[in-house]
């Protein structure tokens, strides 16, 4: 039994546009015209591969001959005295924190390669976000400041030292104002030495500035029951969870452990026993949160507060004044619906609301008491403290600045030039403070305008520690000497506040001495190297209590009902919602080239922020895919192509924040453009949606570095997915499993005496965040290629993250001969996310073509690449079913075409030695992370014992939030892997081409019921 449903990567396969159809009549992009490789553009190609061989004279044999040459990877310098610890060929594993998560860092020759997340981490339990992946690549980044900078030149840190503390001490004399601004800071220590500087400088002040806020919640909280604190919310406990525009899945406080908490009710574990949670979401943009729902019920941000007090009313059975319904009735007839599910999970019920503004949240608060969910789904005594920002503060500084009281400011990661909302008139105010110090990295668009920019050094290379969650403190120390002239920002405020404590890690260690190793009952230099090899410890959790909501609502209301009224549009214009991006977040990441090239998981745009539109709107303002608009609001404009976004709510754009830097370094600058300014400070707090004009520009179209369209399955079904109550009648139905045809192999079957590597792949777990991407990309050195070459379907990635759409049919099948009315059923679809990657078939249509043996299958089941044997004639991915092969065109890490992307001296650094680099000319894929395999089977072999099921773990297994992916041997009928293929909503993909894939799918489940799929 085959699925009808249809399933579509984006509107042009959909539409089947001319462009899409001519595209997909070609294997592979043209290669580029000699002329143009010459003149270093490469851009379109027309010139045939063979024809510019032979026009740079080069025949088969030479490029034979050059594809044996090995690419140096960095210069050599051997150990005069080699370190105890440091055995060469040997990876050394050193625990760390990445903002407030433990995590492992491994190093091979004293260098940091790779990051991994530790197990017992209370967040991730071993799983991580892209960006903790990425951020390994940051330490090598020739971006970086080198030295500390006066007046915009080099200096050295004596003279630095000398100018500040004489500065300082003019200041103090004069009374004036000394600030402090940070983005939130959750380390005790470096809290500790702040305080230290403000009592030697009584004058100055400590500012939590964070440009993507939460103030909204901590402020609720405090109006509501009297804590001004970041609840820590428990997704795991929730059976019924209704979201309005929080991206928990994707970039909402913390969304790593949100991922790790959702799919525990909701995967393999879960369904085994036929239940799962519930997710309800409504939204203005396609959230990877919205993605990922049972339910999404597409929202302009100017009705949100409307369907909150909506939900409210009907929770409560009362009314609240002025109350509204929102215009759409699905959508009214849906909250009605969902406050009687609601109701009937009291207790094991969670609401939540992306808004920052303090009375949503209120409300928000309201209906959570109303649920019980206080206590159970939601703790605040037990608080989050990954945020910490103050809006109405950071206003408030700024309106000193601007009236000339603050004589000093010290930066630590907070650039307001960038992405403060009124940047213009704070940079005019700023040349009115008389010492302006940054501690960033990069001389960014803040640190630009200080007389001092003391760099602060990469946390790799530092000593630290956080308490991101209240009673959980993680230890940062450094794996790697520092690469540059750089120096701790808290070792720089020790040393001008004169503190007696002259170096940070002595305070660090006086620190944890005397408050937080006895928490785990640990104590003296003993103790410390515990912690050094946990990497964490953690107090006994406090008793979560029950809150009762007890405030009057009235005016409440009121101020939601101002507060929407404020941002609908008007006229001709459209409801602006700014969002963050999941990849590249507020924009401190924007020179990372992992995270940049890393396509955002539902658009798959990669390089680029666009505006999101739906195609209803689009063709009411007469713009089509790739036209620029000029969006205006707040004074403020900006031209942005639009991208036709399936799901987005009808008269509304998204545009992502985090783009748009003009100093980030060479990777970030001038990629898409500054949404910040968009944003509006009512009611105490950053507000992120807005009425604004639009008008087309009448520009050239934009060509979007978009992958999720490069390659078609011809019409094949790939997906197989079905409702809570379909899987629980017949497990069969749902993956399609009925009476097959008999296969016949033309050749024998393999031998595989000890081990046979296989996969699990469930798609109920996989929320599509990318962290294996990034994590296949760090493990295999897997090259960046740039907007240009993603435009030319070449992107390098060896896993990718497959996105399709599909209408909702309310529980029915909608057949690929229906008649649809596509503009009203692309305002709600469902997404379905499949991680593709090489399917080590048994019977590989790759390893048939190969003329020259290049790609062959191993006696463990794996498909293997002989990189020297390979001569480029590309026929294997010509003949894979799957597209999972990458074919290099360029020699990326030496042609210096990408050295705005990897070629430095220093970025060759985070190479992993274990696995080669790949030559111009030859083919490469997934390998399932072989040099692992072969470490784990050594280790074991060195031990005299059997491997262990899971000793062995994939790169992007490893990096899983939600534990999607399992490997293993399945010769042991008792791996984790073996059980997972036995589950009853196994499939293989393509299974009727009969090339025996070695990787499992796990049919999608959702719990739709009568609100409709």
């Amino acid at each position: 039994m085959e699925s009808n449903k249809k399933y579509w990567k984006g509107i042009e396969e959909l539409n089947r546009t001319p462009e899409f159809v001519e595209k997909n009549k070609h294997e592979f992009a043209e290669p580029i015209p000699i002329e143009e490789i010459l003149s270093g553009d490469g851009l379109k190609s027309k010139t045939p591969r063979r024809d510019f061989l032979k026009a740079l004279g080069f025949g088969v044999g030479a490029v034979s001959l050059a594809a044996c040459q090995k690419v140096p990877v960095h210069k050599s310098i051997p150990y005069l005295i080699k370190p105890e610890e440091i055995t060469p060929g040997l990876a050394n594993f050193y625990v760390s924190s990445y903002e407030g998560s433990a995590i492992l860092v491994k190093t091979r020759e004293g260098r940091p390669i790779k990051i991994e997340g530790n197990p017992n981490d209370f967040f991730g339990k071993g799983g991580t976000s892209a960006g903790v992946q990425a951020s390994v690549l940051d330490l090598y980044d020739s971006s970086r400041l080198k030295n500390p900078l006066q007046d915009g030149s080099e200096s050295g840190w004596s003279q630095i030292d000398s100018f500040v503390k004489g500065q300082l001490a003019g200041i103090k004399a004069g009374g004036k104002k000394i600030r402090i601004v940070s983005s939130s800071i959750n380390s005790p220590s470096t809290l500790a030495v702040i305080a230290d500087f403000i009592t030697q400088y009584p004058t100055a002040k400590h500012i939590n500035y964070d440009a993507v806020s939460y103030t909204g919640i901590i402020q609720a909280n405090q109006n509501s029951f009297g804590k001004a604190v970041l609840p820590h919310y428990n997704f795991d406990k929730a059976d019924i969870i209704v979201s309005f525009d929080a991206d928990f899945l994707g970039s909402w406080i913390s969304h790593t452990e949100f991922s790790r908490q959702y799919m525990a009710n909701r995967a393999a574990k879960a369904l085994e026993e036929k239940k799962m949670s519930r997710h309800i979401q409504f939204e203005s943009g396609m959230s990877i949160t919205g993605s990922n729902a049972d339910v999404r019920m597409p929202l302009k941000p100017s009705e949100e507060g409307l369907a909150i007090i909506s939900l409210y009313n009907a929770l409560s059975a009362t009314t609240l004044p002025g109350s509204k319904k929102v215009s759409d009735a699905n959508t009214d007839k849906a909250i009605t619906l969902v406050a009687k599910e609601l109701l009937s999970a009291k207790g094991r019920a969670l609401v939540v609301s992306g808004s920052n503004d303090v009375a949503t949240q209120v409300l928000i608060n309201a209906i959570n008491s109303l649920l019980g969910s206080y206590g159970t789904t939601i703790d605040l005594d037990n608080p989050s403290l990954q945020y910490a920002g103050n809006d109405a503060e950071f206003v408030e500084f700024a309106n000193e600045v601007k009236r000339g009281e603050v004589d000093a400011v010290f930066f630590l990661n907070a650039n307001p030039v960038y992405d403060f909302y009124a940047a213009k008139d704070f940079t005019t105010a700023l040349a009115k403070v008389k010492l302006k110090v940054s501690f960033a990295p990069y001389n960014d668009e803040t640190a630009a305008l200080c007389n001092v920019v003391a760099p602060n050094s990469h946390y790799l290379e530092s000593w630290g520690d956080e308490n991101a969650v209240a009673g959980y403190y993680t230890i940062v120390q450094p794996t790697i000497n520092p690469v540059y002239d750089t120096r701790q920002a808290e070792q720089s405020l020790l040393k001008w506040s004169d503190n007696p404590v002259k170096e940070y890690y002595t305070y660090i260690r006086n620190n944890w001495d005397k408050n937080l190793l006895p928490i785990a009952g640990l104590s003296g230099q003993s103790g410390w190297e515990t912690l050094l090899q946990t990497g964490f410890v953690k107090a006994p959790a406090k008793a979560a209590g029950v809150y009762t909501f007890n405030r009057d609502l009235n005016a409440v209301a009121q101020t939601i009902l101002t507060h929407s009224t404020q941002v609908a549009a008007s006229g001709s214009q459209l409801e602006l919602q700014i969002f963050e991006s999941p990849n590249i977040g507020d924009g401190k990441k924007a020179n990372n080239p992992w995270l940049q090239e890393l396509p955002d998981p539902v658009s798959k745009v990669t390089w680029d922020n666009f505006a999101a539109m739906s195609i209803t709107t689009a063709k009411k303002i007469g713009v089509e895919q790739g036209d620029y608009i000029t969006i205006t609001a707040n004074g403020y404009s900006v031209d942005l192509p639009v991208l036709l976004q399936p799901g987005q709510a009808q008269g509304t754009i998204s545009v992502a924040v985090g783009y748009g830097r003009t100093k980030a370094g060479k990777v970030g600058d001038k990629v898409g453009q500054n949404a910040y300014p968009f944003h509006t400070f009512r009611n105490g707090t950053f507000q992120t949606a807005v009425a604004a004009d639009i008008k087309k520009t009448g520009a050239l179209k934009y060509i979007f570095a978009q992958t999720q369209t490069h390659h078609s399955y011809e019409g094949r079904s790939v997906i197989h997915e079905g409702t809570l109550a379909q899987y629980v009648k017949s497990p069969a139905s749902i993956v399609g499993k009925g009476e097959g045809k008999e296969n016949y192999d033309l050749w024998d079957e393999y031998e595989r005496p000890a081990y046979n590597w296989v996969m699990a792949i469930d798609l109920n777990a996989c929320t599509g965040c990318g962290s294996c991407v990034v994590a296949c990309t760090a493990e295999n050195n897997v090259p960046v290629v740039g907007r240009d070459e993603v435009r030319n379907r070449r992107e390098m990635h060896w896993i990718r993250i497959d996105r399709y759409y599909s209408f909702n049919d309310n529980g029915k099948n909608v057949t690929k001969e229906d008649e649809i009315d596509k503009l009203q059923d692309l305002d709600h679809v469902s997404v379905t996310y499949q991680p593709m990657l090489c399917q080590h078939c048994d019977h590989a249509p790759c390893e048939t073509v190969c003329p020259v043996l290049a790609t062959t299958h191993s006696s463990e089941g794996l498909n293997q690449m002989t990189y020297n044997r390979c001569v480029g004639t590309r026929y294997c991915a010509n003949n894979c079913p799957y597209k999972v092969r990458r074919f290099n065109w360029f020699n990326y890490w030496n042609d210096s075409r990408f050295e705005n992307y990897v070629q430095n001296e220093y970025t060759e650094l985070v190479l992993n030695p274990d696995v080669t680099t790949r030559f111009r000319g030859v083919m490469e894929k997934c390998s399932m992370c072989v040099q692992r395999i072969q470490s784990g089977k050594l280790k074991a072999k060195l031990e005299k014992r059997s491997l262990k099921d899971g000793e062995i773990k994939m790169a992007c297994q490893q990096s899983c939030p939600t534990n999607a992916i399992v490997f293993g041997n399945l010769n042991d009928p008792t791996s984790e892997v073996a059980k997972a293929l036995k589950s009853e909503r196994t499939y293989y993909v393509l299974e009727e081409l009969n090339v025996k894939p070695g990787i499992g799918y796990q049919a999608k489940v959702r719990n739709t019921t009568e609100l409709g799929a």
